[in-house]
């Protein structure tokens, strides 16, 4: 089972590989005019659901080529549906098919600016100028005139297939100024630079506009082709399946080391994602001041061990690591809260190295081994599978030497340098794995982006990561992309508030909900 869907809901695509899709259609018999009809038919479709938008008018900004035409397609069925309607074109046209359309919509009487429309207008802007593929900075008087557009007129504009002046690939800005649209109408399939953290403040509302994809015609993408994780995929989540006999230590048993005197409250946290994550046993090493108290808090963790509070616990660390049973875990996190001391990483890395269950390596631990001689080539040598989970600052060192403007490539190029899945976190968080498979997520609760949020996800993840471990004695990278995924829909579904503790109420709730394949609640 693939999960989730390989379909046009879910797959993220290059402006590469959208222009020959696009290309095959026509090569199949597809007339380019008629792909530019069922374009531009779906976005004054979408534009008529929205008629707020567009009561006070409409001006449609037509660039040269055929999303240029995609806009006087919508700017054509929006006059004869009695809307004010006006149309700029800032360049000379080139496309034949458009010119058509410029020439037929002139005759229509719809009136054709001379100058650029007034940013302080209210009727609604139609960005239809560049479209995919976009390179090259933007002429300053069209960034100028953008930056204007939004100071004067926020959530104004509404742009077709993928903002002026972003980058389709990456997501970032091209110019100094670029679009900023409340929505963003993509053409065929979503671009995966729009759903780039880069990107959201210009793409605003992501929505497809579908032209009629075959099954076949997707099914020519990579079986590794990027795709996004959706709040209508909780029902098919693949949760691992456990014995319905089995006992609490064949349930996933997971090892934490985590806190200090500065940091307690990451300790608590990332042990509430183990509890949330249903795991069957949790054990760790903490400093004294947490360690002592934790049984009021959380009694079900055993406490293996007590570290005291300077960098001498490392040492410790390192002593206890050393007499541990490590056959009794599955999975072990060791990070959040910790404290970055200095050459702290030659006490614990030869203890988890060799542990061949699943590390999950957070926070404080990442930039422990960015600051060790061996840095990330030590993850390489790892005898069990490995998970990282840096957000930009961190992953970036850990990985000076990647370019982290395109965050799919850069979080691909991590796990198959190193072997490991990579969740790179953001607004947008993806998983990467060594096999080449990406998951993203789009519609998160962005008020989420608080401290704590890392610590419980750490803990969610290394819990389900040990069920999985336990129910199969085998570790798919798409367990990781399943907690990153429950973790920003336990944001979106929590009623009592935000905050990462509230959040963990409701992790619990999906995980119990899917654990008795009960998935019929509000998300």
């Amino acid at each position: 089972m693939i999960w989730p869907d390989f379909d046009v809901e879910h797959l993220l695509v290059s402006s590469e590989q959208m222009s020959c899709l696009e290309e095959a259609l026509l090569s199949g018999g597809m007339p380019v005019s008629s792909l530019m009809e069922k374009v531009g038919q779906g976005m004054v479709s979408w534009l008529e659901k929205q008629p707020f938008l567009i009561e006070k008018g409409v001006q449609v900004l037509v660039g040269p080529g055929h999303n240029g035409g995609d806009g006087l397609v919508v700017a054509r069925e929006l006059h004869l549906r009695g809307i004010n309607l006006e149309i700029w074109c800032p360049f000379p046209i080139k496309a034949a098919l458009t010119k058509q359309h410029l020439e037929y919509c002139l005759w229509l009487g719809i009136r054709q600016l001379d100058q650029p429309p007034d940013v302080s207008s209210e009727a609604l802007w139609i960005d239809a100028i560049f479209g995919l593929g976009q390179v090259r900075p933007l002429p300053v008087f069209i960034a100028n005139l953008f930056k204007a557009r939004e100071n004067s007129q926020p959530g104004k504009l509404v742009s077709l297939d993928v903002p002026t002046g972003i980058c389709s690939d990456s997501g970032k800005t091209l110019s100094s100024g670029a679009a900023v649209a409340l929505a963003t109408l993509t053409v065929g399939l979503k671009k995966q630079g729009l759903v780039q953290d880069l990107a959201i403040k210009n793409v605003g509302k992501l929505k497809t506009i579908e032209i009629g994809l075959p099954k076949a015609l997707l099914n020519t993408l990579p079986k590794t082709q990027p795709r996004l994780i959706l709040s209508s995929d909780l029902a098919s989540s693949p949760w691992p399946q456990i014995d319905p006999d089995a006992m609490k230590y064949q349930r996933g048993r997971v090892l934490i080391i985590a806190g200090s005197d500065r940091y307690k409250g990451a300790a608590y946290l990332a042990l509430r994602g183990v509890m949330a994550s249903g795991a069957g046993s949790v054990s760790g090493f903490f400093p004294e001041k947490i360690a002592s108290d934790l049984w009021k808090v959380i009694p079900e963790v055993v406490v293996q061990g007590s570290l005291s509070s300077s960098s001498e616990c490392f040492l410790e660390l390192g002593q206890l690591l050393s007499e541990f049973d490590f056959s009794r875990v599955d999975a072990i996190l060791i990070g959040p809260g910790l404290g970055n001391f200095e050459k702290c990483f030659s006490f614990w890395e030869k203890p988890l190295r060799n542990f061949k269950g699943l590390v999950v390596l957070d926070a404080d631990a990442i930039n422990q081994i960015a600051d060790s001689s061996q840095g990330y080539k030590w993850l390489a040598k790892r005898e069990g599978p490995t998970w990282l989970t840096p957000h930009l600052e961190e992953f970036y060192r850990l990985f000076p030497s990647i370019d982290t403007s395109n965050k799919l490539k850069a979080a691909s190029e991590a796990a198959k340098i190193t072997g490991t899945g990579v969740l790179f976190k953001g607004a947008h968080s993806l998983v990467a794995s060594p096999k080449g498979e990406i998951w993203q997520l789009e519609d998160t609760f962005h008020w989420s982006a608080r401290c704590g949020f890392g610590d419980l996800l750490a803990g969610f993840s290394v819990g389900l990561g040990a069920i999985g471990v336990a129910s199969s004695n085998q570790l798919d990278d798409e367990l990781l992309a399943l907690s990153m995924f429950l973790h920003a829909e336990a944001a979106k579904i929590s009623e009592k508030g935000a905050g990462a503790a509230l959040v963990a109420e409701s992790l619990s709730k999906i995980t119990r909900a899917l654990q008795s394949q009960d998935v019929a609640f509000s998300t």
